[in-house]
């Protein structure tokens, strides 16, 4: 019996707009802005077909998003990684990898590994991270970006048994 929470049809039908193509898995929107427009969701870790999503906070903003594309365009990836204490974004990726690992309903399938954007050291995707931040984790990296860039006011709608 899976406990994942998925998107309401509503949700979905906004999401698959987002990306411009169907959801290849089960997804639930777990941060809004307060008008209801979702701003981060959730993977289920693996797709329909049992790939392994790594990916499990996603950032769907387009806002956000084009503000976090150019920081990374700007060097922020090295420059955040530089500026983090490095046991602190080890035990980030240690937290998220563990937080995908509860939320994984195909225990018999292939499991993705590594960390925030999969990884398990430094920094690869920044809009990883700040999805991440964004929904309450202890995330050096996604602070960094939500200091740099102008993030509204949130419902963060994340629900764990």
């Amino acid at each position: 019996m899976s406990t994942f929470r998925e998107a309401s049809f509503e949700d979905l039908a906004v999401l698959e707009a987002l990306v411009g193509r169907p959801l290849a898995g089960r997804c639930a929107v777990v941060a809004r802005r307060l008008d209801g427009r979702p701003v981060v969701i959730e993977n289920e870790p693996h797709l329909r077909d049992a790939t392994p999503m790594p990916t499990l906070f996603w950032l769907v903003d387009t806002e956000l998003h084009a503000a976090v594309s150019r920081l990374e365009s700007d060097g922020g990836v090295h420059r955040f990684e530089a500026m983090v204490d490095p046991v602190r974004l080890r035990a980030t990726h240690d937290a998220y990898a563990e937080r995908r690992r509860v939320a994984t309903v195909r225990v018999e399938a292939v499991q993705a590994r590594g960390g925030v954007g999969g990884t398990r050291v430094g920094v690869k995707c920044l809009h990883a991270h700040l999805a991440n931040y964004l929904v309450g984790a202890d995330d050096p990296v996604g602070e960094l970006v939500a200091e740099a860039i102008d993030v509204p006011a949130l419902r963060v709608e994340l629900v764990r048994d």
